[in-house]
């Protein structure tokens, strides 16, 4: 049976925002959640297909890979989020990776920090913390591990935490009410813990009420080769700790920011650079050397080189995120016109107004500005 388009099971055009995606999700996780639609195996699937659809649309890489080869884009065993889809996860692993979607419910106990699956008693997720990380162009071309501090929320050493007394760590309790067809028991979140089944026992010297303190970590971040302006990373559980035995930090998602470079232009894996050479030089052509992300190259400039030419040096552009190889560096020929002449300079020049090899005579073989242009993106 072929798979249902992500988009769709999701509700939302192709074209969808960030927050619509977002919104897409919460609205389909909601209606199948398990906890409106017990024992519903088919509601079960399509909680699960939801998760699966918002990890891929969520993440910029991905989905872009996802918009172009769809779902044979993670085939041979990556799954939507390279786990192989999340037919064998459990609930909780859902609700623990993507539990911020639903808004919270605390801790409990006056916590209130972590992030849990629609009150259900499961794994504790701390909150997500973003911070900016400024690349250069040469250290997007070859990756780099950066260093960076951040301060974090974790669990004061000596904290402990005890299973609740109000619901026995079941994390709901049972309230019985009455109506016209009788007494109904349903299942509460337990007001105690808040439903995470424990509350603190232990409060260190420090600590917030829930057992958590500030400290300052260095983190080191994996950049990899290629990235572009505005890509979101994350690293995981490098996030704020949350309270209790049963819980697991957030991760740090990390939003790149390029450093424009002084000379080059980059045009997706492509680089460009503005090359200005003297009328004699293009006259009798010359060698110089320009700047690229590896390092310095010597480049030939044939004679009777005309402004507005393009030699592109293959691979010396970006790598791909993707690892399909790399861009290429256009250098841009501009012949620089003198503004000021001398005596003997403005002579000659004069003296050689009627002379034909001064004399504009383009052939065929000399493409405009503009066929340039499309050569240079053919």
């Amino acid at each position: 049976m072929a798979k249902q388009d992500f988009y769709e099971v999701l509700g939302i055009s192709k074209g969808a925002s960030a927050a619509e995606i977002k919104k897409g999700y919460r609205k389909m996780a909601v209606k199948y959640h398990p906890d409106k639609n017990p024992g519903d195996t088919e509601a079960e699937e399509k909680f699960k297909q939801a998760a699966e659809a918002y990890e891929v649309l969520s993440d910029e890489n991905k989905k872009a890979r996802y918009d172009q080869y769809g779902h044979q884009a993670f085939e041979g065993g990556q799954g939507g989020g390279g786990r192989g889809g999340f037919g064998g996860m459990d609930m909780d692993d859902i609700f623990s990776q993507f539990g911020d979607i639903f808004g919270g419910g605390g801790f409990g106990g006056g916590f209130g920090g972590g992030q849990r699956g629609g009150g259900r008693r499961g794994m504790v997720k701390g909150t997500n913390m973003r911070i900016r990380v400024k690349l250069t162009l040469e250290e997007i071309a070859n990756g780099v591990d950066k260093k960076i501090k951040v301060r974090r929320k974790k669990q004061a050493k000596g904290v402990t935490y005890s299973t609740c007394t109000t619901c026995n760590g079941a994390g709901q309790v049972m309230q019985v009410t009455n109506t016209i067809l009788g007494r109904m028991q349903t299942a509460a979140t337990c007001n105690a813990c808040g439903g995470a089944g424990e509350t603190i026992k232990n409060k260190p010297s420090g600590a917030d009420a829930q057992g958590l303190i500030v400290e300052e970590e260095t983190v080191t971040i994996n950049i990899p080769a290629g990235v572009t302006d505005g890509v979101q990373l994350k690293v995981s559980g490098k996030g704020n700790e949350a309270p209790g035995n049963n819980s697991i930090a957030g991760d740090l998602l990390v939003l790149v920011e390029e450093v424009p470079h002084e000379t080059l232009k980059r045009e997706g894996v492509n680089l460009h650079y503005d090359l200005y050479v003297s009328f004699p030089e293009a006259v009798l052509g010359v060698s110089k050397e320009i700047e690229t992300v590896s390092g310095k190259v010597k480049i030939k400039i044939e004679a009777g080189t005309q402004s507005g030419k393009i030699l592109r040096l293959k691979g010396k552009g970006l790598p791909s995120l993707e690892r399909y190889g790399s861009g290429d560096l256009m250098v841009h020929i501009n012949i620089w016109t003198p503004q000021e002449l001398n005596k003997e300079q403005v002579k000659f020049f004069e003296s050689n107004l009627e002379e034909d090899n001064f004399k504009p005579n383009p052939t065929k073989s000399d493409k405009s500005f503009f066929e340039k242009v499309k050569d240079m993106f053919s």
